[in-house]
Order: C-alpha cells, then structure tokens, then sequence
C-alpha cells in the first residue's frame, strides 16, 4: 500500500508542472483574445442567445444583435432594448410602450458586455477544458472558476486561437442557469450614428418612462 502511495505522490507531482503551463496558456490566449477585441474603436455582433434550466424545464432561445463602443452598449433582442451610454441604462419593451431607466451599477456583480471578460483575472482561474473537442483545431474552450461569493460559478469561453476571436460564451449560476451568448458574426470600427447609444424619449411618443433612478 506505501509502494502504490509514493507512486501516486509522484504521479501527482509530475503532472503538477502541465496543470500549471495549461492555466498560463489558457490566461494567455485569452488575454491576447481581449486585447484584440479591446482594440476596435466600436463593434457590432450578432448573437444567439439560450437560457437553459433544466431543472425547472427551461428552454429559452433568442437573437438578436448588440453594439459595443467603451463602456456604452446597446442590445436588440426579440421584445427588448437595453441602451447604455455609460452612466445611464435604458431597458424598453416595444410591445408594452414602457422603458425603464436606471443608473449603471457599479458593483462587482452587475451584468455589462464591457466587463464580461475584461475583469476576469481578478475573480476566476482560467484552464482550457480537457473534454472538449471540435472539428476546427483551432477553436479551444477555457473555463473560468470563480471566487466564492460570486453570482456566477464558472463561466465557460470558446476562442479561436488563430482568429483570436471570441466565439462564444456560457456563464452558470448559482440557481441552476445557464446563459449562453453565440457570436455568429463581428463587425468591427463602424461608423455608429451619434445616438446609437442613448434613448430619446422624444422619438417614442407615448412611451410610459418608469424611472428607477
């Protein structure tokens, strides 16, 4: 029993140093996959988003198209806008003629395209995912573990290494659900009309504006 102990021992300690250089490679790859993307001036991408609990038999799936330039944002999906110029969110339901209109968190937890990934290296530890296994060689998945006290568990990135573009991403909290966010294409430095990112109540006439300021 000793014998097969110290073998284990030394079995643990060989494969020690690749744990180590995959979480290093993992963070790199995805450092260089940010930074590219952190170099356009704006982007446009379309999405395919799902939101899957399967314990509670949900099954959501939508699409739709987001705008990104620093910190502000604007999200299309099926019945729903979410605008933000930085400072102020604007969240309107075409089908009720209602916006809601909030400041932008600030806090660790608050959901935004801009701090998705970038603030990862503080909270998560990167590692590529040994299990899985696509036709293109270049496309890897890392998954992010987060830090106790967080929202979301892990988050779970694919990136094409050649490209250095972010293909997709799935963050999993701690309820049981899965969101998950399938880049189908990216467009990037546009030239964005001046009002991309702010909400004119002006040019929504009988809009109900409930303000959460």
């Amino acid at each position: 029993m000793k014998v097969k102990n110290y073998l284990l021992a030394l079995l643990v300690l060989a494969m020690t140093p690749a744990w180590a250089q995959s979480e290093k490679d993992a963070e790199k790859l995805l450092e260089s996959v940010i930074n590219k993307t952190a170099s356009y001036s704006n982007f446009k991408a379309q999405l395919a988003y799902t939101m899957v609990n399967a314990e509670m038999n949900i099954d959501e799936k939508k699409t739709g198209v987001i705008y990104v330039q620093g910190d502000s944002y604007r999200i299309e999906m099926e019945g729903q806008q979410i605008i933000s110029d930085g400072k102020t969110v604007w969240t309107y339901l075409p089908d009720s003629k209602e916006v809601m209109v909030s400041e932008v968190s600030e806090t660790e937890e608050s959901f935004s395209p801009t701090k998705i990934l970038t603030k990862y290296n503080d909270d998560y530890d990167a590692r590529f995912d040994p299990d899985s296994k696509y036709k293109n060689a270049n496309l890897k998945v890392i998954n992010l573990k987060a830090s106790e006290g967080k929202n979301f568990d892990r988050i779970s990135v694919t990136v094409n290494s050649d490209k250095l573009s972010l293909e997709s991403f799935s963050m999993y909290d701690k309820d049981g659900n899965v969101f998950t966010y399938q880049i189908i294409l990216l467009e990037p430095n546009l030239n964005l009309a001046a009002n991309t990112f702010v909400f004119n109540i002006k040019d929504y006439p009988g809009v109900d504006v409930v303000d959460m300021r």
